[in-house]
C-alpha cells in the first residue's frame, strides 16, 4: 500500500490531471497486484486502512461538534479530493469491477463519530454491492452518534466499536 505521502502524492498529481481536463485511465498499462485484501469485506483491509480520529472532536467538545446538526458538512472534504483515493484505493483492494460509481469512498471512523476527515488511513473504497453494504454502514453510524449525543454511551466506546468490525457494532455496545 502506498504511504499517506504517497497518497497525498497521488491525490494531488490526480487533481492536477483532472484540473487540465485530463482522463486518468483506471487499469491502463500492465495490471498491478493489489496491497490490500478484500478477505474481510464488508471490512476494509485493517493494515491498509487502520481508521484515523479528528483530533478536534473529543468527549468534551461533541456538544460543539457531532452533536450539532450538519456539523459534518463542515468538515467533509470535497470529491475532487476522496475521487483520486477512491480511484487508487479501487487498485489498491485489486477489486475487479473500477467503476467508481459502484464504491463509497467512505471513512472508516464516520465524521459522526469525530473520523479523520482528509487523512487516507480513514478512507477506503466501500462497494456498494454484497451484503451488508456501505448503506448499511451509514444506519450503523447514526445510530452510534445518536447514542453518543445521548449520552447512552462514550464517544471512544462508539469509535472503537465502528472502527473494529461496523456490522457488530451496535450490538457490542449494547444499542441495537
Amino acid at each position: 500500500m502506498l504511504s499517506p505521502a504517497r497518497i497525498s502524492t497521488a491525490a494531488g498529481s490526480a487533481l492536477v490531471l483532472a484540473v487540465s481536463g485530463l482522463v486518468l485511465g483506471v487499469g491502463a498499462g500492465p495490471a498491478q497486484a493489489s496491497t490490500c485484501s478484500q478477505s474481510r469485506l464488508p471490512l476494509p483491509d485493517s493494515s491498509c486502512t487502520p481508521g484515523a480520529y479528528n483530533p478536534d472532536v473529543t468527549q468534551s467538545t461533541i456538544n460543539s461538534t457531532i452533536c450539532v446538526s450538519g456539523w459534518t458538512s463542515t468538515v467533509r472534504p470535497p470529491t475532487s479530493y476522496t475521487n483520486p483515493l477512491k480511484v487508487q484505493g479501487i487498485a489498491d483492494y485489486g477489486y475487479s469491477d473500477t467503476n467508481t460509481a459502484d464504491y463509497e469512498e467512505d471513512h472508516l471512523v464516520p465524521l459522526e463519530l469525530g473520523g479523520a476527515p482528509r487523512d487516507p488511513n480513514n478512507l477506503w473504497p466501500e462497494p456498494h454491492y454484497g451484503s451488508p453494504t456501505a448503506y448499511t454502514k451509514d444506519g450503523v453510524e447514526t445510530k452510534l452518534k445518536n447514542a453518543v449525543c445521548d449520552g447512552r454511551i462514550t464517544l471512544s466506546a462508539a469509535r472503537s466499536a465502528i472502527k473494529t468490525n461496523w456490522t457488530t457494532a451496535l450490538s457490542v455496545t449494547g444499542i441495537g
